[in-house]
């Protein structure tokens, strides 16, 4: 089974697809296709950078501002179009920037694609190993760093910006809903969509139900302590007043708890649970062709997929969602560990520098053997479900530090020769200090 990254195209086409008779069977095409087993042999990562414009005064190095973020000075600059980003992609642009595009990988086979504020994103290939992971995800971002210096444009290496007004620069139908849905809820939204940035790992399902579950709970259980272990945005333009040790998971777990909060603890089973929840979830979107009106892709507020299945939308939407439906609303749901084929790690902040191979090679490790499940397991109990103190406090929480300490020290156990940045990482957790951002520029 191996573990698929690249972001689809969403556009308004509306091939043919499999209709959805029931609930029923919605249910049980979700349980199928989220949670895909076979033996766990790979490993992914998406890695997303922010991007400034390098001209005039943003192109100089300025002072650092008087803030707790020494990378604010980094984000001094207005964000980069699309247009600017497709020309200095050239064929690599993705073609939600330039449909024209060939779209053609990087040499490491890291696919680039643009999100909402003009943030940059790697999606890897799988690969067996983490060190090959973290040696063609370094390679590709050299490369992408020379295309966009060629086009006066920097990439950034933080978690949140602390500097520029949220603002939506890819204006594709489906973020235009997004922007408009999360608004009505409040501000987390569109700092979400344009002034966050995050590292996620992915990792395979599992060889059967029993070790998927046992993969699921230690995945959940580990996410707390590894929140406050690798979180690094205490800062975050436009949030509302709050100290907060990751300001990114902050706008995660507030955005929308329907859609990004589920009650895992709750679900006896992680499969039947999760198609539940899913399919109980608001919708964010729907696909329809005429993609140039602004509300063409709303949803009508307070439904949920079920709702549609059931006809209860028919005389609103026009027609019953099918599979196609079905697969594009599992994208718009954003729990802290999404399971789409494989289990992909949301709950990670992007780190300076090249710190991001830390969270990669760590999160492999406790996920390599089913001891290392059960240790990782083990070791964070004391911070397990802990979620919103871990955003909140960090490492400042002393039981969290201790968690965080005994999860990285599971990892290091777990890694036949760790380098010398695992164990970097768990003597800082020690010290109770965050990971710094100094004078990266990514």
């Amino acid at each position: 089974m191996a573990v698929t990254l690249e972001h689809p195209e969403w556009t308004s086409d509306r091939s043919p697809h499999p209709a959805l008779s029931s609930r029923a069977a919605a249910e049980a095409y979700v349980g199928g296709v989220c949670f895909k087993l076979g033996p766990p042999a790979l490993i992914g990562a998406e890695l997303e950078w922010f991007t400034v414009c390098r001209t005039g005064r943003s192109a100089r190095r300025s002072a650092p501002q008087p803030t707790r973020d020494c990378a604010h000075h980094l984000f001094t600059g207005p964000r980069p179009t699309t247009e600017l980003l497709a020309r200095a992609l050239g064929p690599y642009a993705p073609r939600s920037i330039a449909p024209d595009s060939p779209a053609h990988p990087l040499p490491g086979g890291s696919r680039v694609t643009v999100e909402p504020g003009g943030q940059i994103e790697l999606s890897s290939i799988a690969v067996a190993e983490a060190a090959e992971l973290c040696a063609r995800l370094g390679a590709d971002q050299r490369r992408l760093r020379e295309l966009l210096h060629a086009g006066s444009i920097r990439m950034v290496a933080a978690a949140a910006d602390p500097a520029r007004t949220p603002h939506c620069q890819l204006q594709l139908p489906r973020y235009r809903a997004m922007e408009d849905y999360f608004t009505r809820i409040g501000p987390y939204g569109r700092l979400m969509m344009s002034n966050t940035a995050a590292a996620q790992v992915s990792l395979d399902i599992g060889a059967d139900h029993a070790e998927l579950t046992a993969r699921w709970t230690a995945l959940h259980a580990v996410g707390p302590a590894l929140i406050a272990a690798f979180a690094c945005s205490p800062v975050l333009r436009g949030a509302p007043t709050g100290d907060w040790a990751s300001q990114r998971m902050r706008t995660w777990l507030h955005l929308d708890p329907d859609r990004a909060c589920p009650p895992v603890a709750d679900w006896a089973d992680p499969v039947t649970g999760y198609a539940a929840w899913a399919l109980d979830a608001p919708l964010l979107c729907v696909r329809r062709p005429e993609a140039d009106a602004r509300v063409a892709w709303s949803a009508p507020p307070g439904a949920t997929f079920t709702d549609w299945i059931s006809g209860d939308l028919d005389e609103v939407i026009g027609r019953r969602p099918d599979i196609g439906d079905l697969d594009y609303h599992l994208t718009t749901l954003f729990p802290p560990v999404r399971p789409a084929g494989y289990f992909e790690v949301r709950y990670l902040d992007a780190q300076p520098g090249d710190g991001w191979t830390v969270p990669i090679t760590v999160l492999n490790a406790l996920l390599s053997t089913p001891a290392a499940v059960a240790d990782a397991t083990s070791a964070a109990a004391p911070g397990a479900g802990r979620w919103a103190d871990a955003a909140r406090h960090g490492l400042a929480d002393p039981d969290l530090r201790a968690a965080a300490v005994s999860v990285l020290e599971v990892a290091a156990a777990h890694i036949p020769s760790p380098g010398p940045d695992v164990h970097a990482a768990v003597r800082r957790c020690a010290d109770g200090r965050a990971p710094q951002h100094e004078d990266h520029r990514g």
